[in-house]
């Protein structure tokens, strides 16, 4: 397992200058693979393309990651190939290039991180209060250059004899959790108030520039200040999703959940059509990232992640095994039974997962959870 930490580091003439360079060495490379297909009917091997080319202005390993990017992409594509007959191979040079530094390029000393490069070629240095990574890769974000270090992670101390919790995604409420006690509700409303403004945003900024003459300057700047607001309510949805399923992971590890079972909406898309108003919302539903968000963060806390089919979980009453199609957020049953909707779904996928019958006795109220923008987060700023 691994975790990256993200550190915007500007742009200088220094930074372009090694883009620069790893872009030419990245088109050389992919140059001499297809030229030597074209001509030769030979596929090179990776080794041989590192040992051919090099650059004087990058460190050898450097030059190299240039060389495995090409060939990772090429690989992408031949699996690619099996499914999409339309697929088309890595075959366009840069001008600029992702530049990765690895290991054998790094000093770490004090609060400073030192990238070597070529022979005779000044190093990079960064301000790094943090270990030193195994891996580090800069790249361009489209205003400024990022560094992305990789940690390996030592792996995980499985929880023993814990609990199977079942997790259920909503559109209104981002998460829901049940582990045999308790019900845990991860408020959704800020999600999906975001949305719905950043819907609006793009609706009135893209008439706006609609009504500007193309090349003009008030519709350049409509078009930069579109792509800021956006940008910005883009990482607001993202802090917002990382913290609330942060929080959900840590809540579930602390009551000793060993097996997190989640529902499995990824078809969900598949065949629907509610309105236009409905399936916006459908289309927009961050089920998949949630998804991933806790997948890796159970798997870092050494908890296992199974997924479980949720059809139906939502209407099945999980006493009398009655189905009853829920009015509202709350689900009544002609039995008596009264529980949160979202909460019912997560039981019966707990219920699904574990081959268990009908529940017995009272539940506990839900506690719900508000999104709190002073949570810590992993992402730290220089």
């Amino acid at each position: 397992m691994y975790t990256v930490r993200r550190l915007n580091i500007g742009k200088t003439e220094q930074l372009d200058e090694l883009a620069s360079a790893s872009g030419e060495l990245y088109s050389r490379v992919v140059v001499l693979f297809w030229r030597t297909v074209r001509k030769k009917g030979v596929w090179l091997k990776p080794s041989s393309l590192m040992r051919w080319q090099n650059s004087d202005r990058l460190h050898a390993h450097t030059a190299d990651a240039c060389a495995q990017a090409f060939f990772s992409s090429l690989k992408s594509y031949r699996a690619r190939c099996k499914t999409d007959p339309d697929a088309k191979p890595p075959h366009e040079r840069r001008k600029f290039f992702r530049v990765e530094y690895k290991s054998t390029a790094m000093r770490h000393k004090g609060d400073t991180l030192t990238l070597s490069n070529g022979r005779g070629n000044p190093p990079l240095v960064l301000p790094w209060t943090w270990e030193t990574p195994k891996t580090l890769t800069i790249h361009w974000t489209g205003t400024q250059y990022e560094a992305i270090a990789v940690y390996v992670l030592p792996e995980p101390k499985l929880v023993q004899d814990g609990r199977t919790a079942g997790v259920d995604l909503g559109e209104i409420h981002l998460a829901v959790s049940h582990d045999g006690d308790h019900t845990h509700i991860i408020n959704g409303r800020l999600l999906r108030a975001k949305r719905q403004y950043q819907n609006r945003i793009k609706a009135r900024l893209s008439h706006m520039i609609d009504t500007k003459k193309r090349g003009s300057r008030r519709r350049e700047r409509l078009i930069q200040s579109k792509k800021r607001q956006l940008r910005k309510l883009d990482n607001q949805i993202k802090d917002i999703t990382h913290k609330c399923t942060t929080r959900l992971v840590s809540t579930l590890r602390e009551d000793g959940v060993q097996t997190v079972v989640i529902g499995d909406v990824r078809d969900i898309r598949q065949g629907l059509d509610y309105g236009k108003k409905a399936n916006q919302k459908i289309h927009q539903w961050l089920s998949g990232k949630a998804r991933w968000y806790i997948t890796y963060k159970s798997q870092r806390q050494g908890m296992k992640v199974a997924l479980q089919d949720e059809s139906y979980t939502s209407q099945d009453c999980p006493v009398s095994e009655h189905r009853n199609k829920p009015r509202g957020r709350q689900y009544s049953c002609k039995c008596g039974f009264r529980f949160h909707r979202d909460g019912v779904g997560a039981i019966n996928i707990r219920r699904k997962y574990l081959g268990f019958g009908r529940v017995i006795g009272d539940m506990a109220p839900p506690t719900g959870w508000r999104y709190h923008p002073h949570a810590c987060v992993a992402r730290r700023a220089a």
